[in-house]
């Protein structure tokens, strides 16, 4: 046995730097970077085994076996470890303690193949007592979370890959052509957004009239709300459904009759109080944080997306500060309870917290979230001041959330009294009752630390306004004043946020909430939503692809069923079911379920025009086409004839495409086709149009006058002669607006330095080379020969000198000109030794240390990038090493000291080295497979070298 130093894996450099620091010279902790394998592509499977494996990497016919290979990325992060294995006297895999943790550690365990003791260590907080306690407290592999993460996976595969196809050939492409998808929970979340902007767009807006004044008692003013005349109720939005109708019988106040009963009771001058009633109660406070429950305040309270969130809690929780981020329980440890409650007493008095410590019931009944609620870590919390300087902006203000959300969770209820003002005044001959509410908080309890953020509701014009009221007793009188008619309007039902969409998904089961920030990410990459502000505004394609799913695929997106589920694979994780036979059932089906395959072998004729179109009026319909969503027009007077095609803006939400939007823009004048003038170098004409890729200028032949209809002016086609086929005319010039340009401004002149360019700068004179410049899909720029330089504006293209051009190209093209236009400066990368720049490049803003470069994930902020988390990008860079290369050119020769069979393994038994844990039956195919995969991979790098050679 080895005599080395223990060997600690963890899945996050942040993590293995974190953990190094607590574990001391006795251990050496690496980081895997995620997962190291995963299921293969078609081309990674032997020929002789793609019968069974091709189509998925998963053999359906026995036993769903997963077909696993190491990523191409991951070798030489594959390579490392096992080095380090050899070498190591114990291995901990220490992965973070949920299904996919518990996944990376098997695949981690089945590729190393450790010949000394093998451990699983867990931990909820990176904190040295935390992590010394683990060492000592390990534990076996739970293979029934490993089966619950596999089966989820080939379920995805499955879905996705038989799905998906469906949508690309039916609908089409998303946001930037790419690819469509289904997905399990992908999909219910879509269906959800479309299906609440269908009630926006079928919701029917009811008008009202209410009346509120003023009241005063010993010169104490006050509002009430006018809520019944002679007995009978007043109407409030609550009254109306969405069709705009009265659901039960109360007075509907017109403009006229509010106005004329107002002017009344301002006559009137006085009221009697008829009633005063004060009611006592209490808050409790709220539980701690859940996943589900800090994406949803992180969203209202600090406009965090979902991704953001979790990106920020997930760098809080390695750095140290927070407990694992992952979970669904809202319990807390007793260390935790204990240090919460001094924290409360310390800052807010012995009576902030009750007698007993607060215990509160978790919704989940899945053992593997048996894990602590999200809390600041350690036995003593530090505060949001103690901990200020080390953070950045999004961490500081996520943690101070974090810490006031669970010191508030152990504190008193709040108490309040709320008191009800009821008041008659004789108006135009009725008796008109008003009321009055004020709530006064006679103990603010956890109020002092934490108040929960709501989400946007409907009818809060009908809720009366939180006030201070006088002291009053019935019968006496108080003067009223200042009567006020007001309109309302019913409002549909508001859009979802992330934080509302990530609610409604927990709360019909949909999902685990530790994806869904993964989940909306895709949603709104594949084009099927846009933000508007916060909300979730959906695009056509969604409609079209939810209506393919519920047409054809109705109960895979069906609410109940994707709930269902999520609750098998529960079952799995907690070893009530078994993989392969719920696996069978899902896809051959069972039952009243047909099953995956039954239901797309049986899809039949699917109709894409007609998928693809929403009916707005009796003569206009609203299509999805390869472009974009249009309008088709079609002439009442002449049916069969060809339909108008009508651009719809892109910033036009489908509920805002009423009749009467749509007859707006039928009737509006074309934009574009607009004569600007004649190009007196050749006598064409320069026509501006405004196209559906953007406005552009246009160079066209004169219109002959004589084939102009003298009454009208309008151009007559000549009729088409029979005869031999002619050449292909030239396509006339055309060049797009810049940015800064509208078609309604250019102008001639502008038009010709358009279509003029590329314009010549001049010649440098060292080289002989010509100089242009241009505008390009990044912007202008400058080129010579193969060489460019970006321009700072779209003016400079015709502005530019060619010594101002020369200045450009004497600096290097990365280096020195850019170097005073970093975003953000840090200080030396530990691993290279050179300092980490933060860049705007063509592609977005990227952190580099001169050697490496890695672009920052979309949703993320230049100022969200801290020291910490452009070292842990920088290396996980590294670990993946360069991206692979497509064609020849990505041949490379064979390596003579490489075994191919070491860079890919296939599914194998799922068993520790150290110490036995509960068999699983696989397939012993799986490693010969596996051995078959690697060799064909090398055999095809070496017969692509030798044909290069």
């Amino acid at each position: 046995m080895s005599t080395g130093k223990k060997l600690v894996i963890v899945e996050s450099p942040t993590k293995m730097r974190s953990i190094q620091g607590y574990l001391g010279d006795g251990y050496e902790v690496l980081s895997s970077v995620g997962h190291i394998r995963d299921l293969a592509d078609k081309r990674d499977i032997p020929e002789k085994d793609r019968a069974a494996y091709g189509k998925y990497s998963i053999d359906i016919d026995n036993g769903f076996d997963p077909y696993y290979v190491v990523s191409d990325r991951k070798t030489k992060t594959v390579s490392e470890l096992k080095r380090a294995v050899k070498s190591a006297s114990e291995v901990l895999l220490a992965t973070d303690e949920d299904r996919e943790g518990e996944a990376i550690a098997w695949h981690l365990l089945e590729t190393l193949k450790p010949k000394v003791p093998v451990k699983r260590m867990v931990f909820h907080e990176i904190t040295q007592d935390a992590i010394r306690a683990a060492v000592e407290k390990t534990r076996d592999l739970d293979l029934a979370l490993v089966d619950a993460q596999e089966t989820r996976r080939i379920l995805d595969r499955l879905y996705g890959w038989d799905v998906s196809p469906v949508l690309w050939r039916k609908v089409g492409s998303g946001a930037g052509g790419q690819a469509l998808s289904a997905g399990r929970v992908q999909s219910a979340a879509t269906r959800l957004i479309v299906e609440r902007e269908r009630e926006r767009m079928a919701f029917v807006a009811a008008d009202y009239w209410g009346i509120s004044a003023t009241a005063a008692r010993d010169e104490q003013g006050f509002s009430v709300r006018l809520v019944r005349l002679d007995g009978a109720p007043l109407a409030t939005g609550r009254d109306f459904d969405d069709r705009g109708q009265l659901k039960r019988a109360v007075i509907v106040l017109d403009e006229n009759a509010a106005r004329r009963l107002s002017f009344a009771i301002e006559a009137a001058g006085e009221a009697n109080v008829t009633k005063v009633e004060a009611k006592p109660g209490k808050r409790r406070p709220y539980a701690p944080f859940t996943t589900s429950t800090l994406q949803q305040e992180a969203g209202r309270k600090l406009g965090l997306s979902a991704k953001n969130a979790m990106s920020v809690a997930q760098s809080l929780y390695e750095r140290g500060y927070i407990t694992y981020m992952r979970t669904d329980s809202t319990n807390l440890s007793a260390q935790a309870v204990k240090a919460a409650r001094e924290q409360a007493v310390s800052l807010y008095g012995e009576r902030a917290v009750p007698l007993k410590p607060r215990v509160y019931a978790s919704k989940s009944k899945n053992a593997q979230e048996a894990h602590e609620a999200i809390r600041p870590s350690g036995e003593v919390f530090r505060t949001p001041k103690q901990v200020a300087g080390e953070l950045g902006r999004d961490e500081q203000r996520l943690y101070d959330l974090i810490w006031k959300r669970t010191v508030a969770s152990q504190m008193s209820d709040a108490e309040f009294e709320t008191t009800t003002v009821t008041l008659e005044a004789q108006a135009d001959g009725k008796t008109a009752e008003f009321t009055a509410s004020g709530t006064v908080y006679t103990f603010k309890g956890f109020l002092e630390a934490y108040e929960e953020g709501r989400d946007e509701r409907r009818r809060d014009a009908d809720e009366d306004d939180n006030q201070s009221l006088p002291q009053v007793s019935a019968g006496d009188r108080v003067a009223l004043s200042d009567a006020e008619a007001k309109g309302h309007s019913t409002t549909p039902p508001p859009r979802f946020t992330e934080a509302s969409l990530v609610k409604a998904l927990e709360e019909k089961g949909i999902g685990r909430p530790s994806t869904f920030a993964s989940i909306i990410g895709v949603v709104l990459d594949r084009g099927y939503a846009s933000k508007r502000g916060q909300a979730l505004v959906p695009s056509w394609l969604a409609f079209s692809v939810v209506r393919l799913l519920e047409e054809h695929f109705a109960t895979l997106v069906d609410y109940d069923f994707t709930a269902e589920l999520e609750d098998d694979l529960d079952a799995i994780a907690r070893g009530e079911q078994k993989r392969v036979e719920w696996l069978r059932s899902f896809y051959f089906g069972s039952g009243e379920h047909p099953g995956l395959r039954g239901i797309v072998d049986n899809l039949g004729e699917i109709d894409a025009r007609a998928l693809n179109a929403t009916p707005l009026t009796d003569t206009a319909t609203l299509r999805f086409g390869k472009y974009g969503p249009y309008i088709d027009v079609i002439d009442p007077a002449d049916p069969e004839g060809k339909s108008r095609i009508v651009n719809v803006p892109e910033e036009l939400a489908p509920d805002e495409l009423t009749p009467e939007k749509v007859q707006e823009l039928i009737e509006a004048p074309v934009a574009g086709d607009r004569v600007l003038g004649e190009n007196p170098e050749n006598g064409k004409l320069i026509v501006v149009k405004d196209g559906r890729f953007g406005p552009y200028v246009q160079e066209q032949d004169p219109l002959d006058p004589d084939a102009a209809d003298a009454a009208t002016g309008e151009v007559e086609e000549a009729p088409k002669k029979r005869g031999a086929k002619k050449a292909a005319a030239p396509k006339p010039r055309t060049a797009s607006l810049f940015k800064s340009m509208s078609v309604d401004d250019i102008d001639l002149d502008t038009a010709l330095q358009l279509l003029s360019l590329p314009r010549i700068v001049g010649t440098d004179p060292a080289t002989g080379e010509e100089i242009t410049a241009q505008n390009g899909r990044f912007g202008p720029y400058l080129k010579k020969g193969t060489d460019s330089r970006s321009l700072e504006s779209e003016s400079q293209i015709f502005d530019v000198t060619l010594q101002k051009a020369l200045e450009l190209y004497a600096q290097p093209k990365y280096g020195a000109r850019r170097a005073s236009s970093a975003l953000k400066e840090f200080e030396a990368d530990p691993v290279s030794g050179k300092p980490i720049r933060i860049r705007d490049g063509r592609f977005g803003a990227y952190v580099t240390d001169g050697d490496t470069n890695v672009t920052i994930p979309r949703g993320t902020t230049v100022e969200e990038i801290t020291f910490e988390r452009a070292v842990e990008m920088l290396a996980e860079k590294r670990a993946k090493g360069p991206a692979p290369k497509r064609g020849r050119a990505a041949a490379k020769k064979p390596a003579a000291a490489k075994k191919p069979a070491a860079a890919k393994t296939t599914t194998a038994k799922k068993s520790t080295a150290a110490k036995k844990a509960p068999t699983k039956a696989v397939s012993a195919a799986r490693s010969e497979a596996a051995k078959k995969a690697a060799a064909t991979r090398a055999a095809n790098r070496a017969k692509k070298a030798a044909e290069e050679q």
